[in-house]
């Protein structure tokens, strides 16, 4: 069995923290690096039941892609909420690891595992570094132009389900090929989704006002498809689970959660009488 520290460092050489946003917190939140790891469980958040689902099965890891202290402490007691999950962890020998946007602008990263489910050919990142490799976001094309409705209907197939599903904006008939997906919240690069010339644009927690000023513009503009957060990163996972997979082939036992931690639970719609 390898120790948890040999388990860092095949991870971190896949998602280097130094591609991590300055305001980002990566890297082990808890867990002692010289104890042994036979069994690791990846998920999106690190929450409740992502924990107990750990515990349950025996894991001593739970690599995540969500920082469970992104904002500064100044302790961790038992009676707050994430406090609790430290403690509970703590208790039954479970570490934590979290890579976030370092497995962002990773290559391959987050938004590649995206594109890949969906069903692209990734061409380059939407937000490049310095390097024209890594960065945040993906451009990928599809093997063939389909009618944006076909396309929508493609993302909702390829993600796990939701209660808020998958939504589009945009032209039902219009052919699309070439897309841009970001894994996570992404209205941010609408600029540089325009720029780019896609057709489509993939991203989660889209916001009323820059999505309508988006849509709003002369020139025109890739169509819209909004997936919750949870979905449009768990594809992750089952790289990440990859790559500690090839590093200790038959050595560590790999679990992908499937649990969804999305906070939609519910959707109704107006019943027209």
């Amino acid at each position: 069995m390898p120790a948890l520290a040999e388990v860092i460092a095949a991870l971190e050489q896949a998602y280097p923290p130094e591609l991590a946003e300055s305001w980002d917190a990566v890297g082990l939140v808890c867990g002692d690096p010289a104890e042994n790891v036979d069994k690791v469980l990846f998920c999106v958040d690190p929450v409740d039941e992502t924990v107990d689902e750990a515990i349950a099965d025996g894991a001593q890891l739970i690599v995540a892609h969500h920082p469970l202290l992104l904002r500064g402490v100044h302790g961790v007691p038992a009676d707050s909420t994430k406090g609790r999950l430290v403690h509970r962890m703590i208790r039954a020998g479970v570490a934590l690891y979290c890579a976030h946007t370092n497995a962002d602008s990773a290559s391959p990263g987050v938004s590649d595992a995206l594109a890949d489910a969906i069903g692209l050919t990734v061409l380059g990142p939407l937000d490049p570094r310095e390097d024209g490799v890594t960065g945040i976001g993906r451009i990928g094309e599809l093997p063939a132009p389909e009618p944006f409705s076909v396309f929508v209907e493609r993302v909702a197939n390829a993600l796990p389900r939701t209660e808020p599903g998958v939504y589009g904006a945009g032209d039902p008939a219009r052919p699309i090929r070439r897309v841009a997906v970001s894994g996570g919240s992404g209205d941010s690069y609408l600029k540089r989704a325009t720029a780019a010339g896609v057709d489509a644009y993939v991203t989660a927690d889209l916001r009323h006002h820059p999505a309508g000023e988006h849509l709003a513009e002369i020139a025109e503009v890739p169509a819209l498809v909004g997936v919750t957060h949870w979905a449009s990163e768990w594809p992750w996972c089952e790289q990440a689970s990859a790559v500690v997979r090839a590093a200790f082939a038959g050595n560590v036992d790999i679990h992908v959660s499937t649990r969804c931690t999305d906070p939609w639970t519910l959707r109704a719609t107006r019943t027209e009488h």
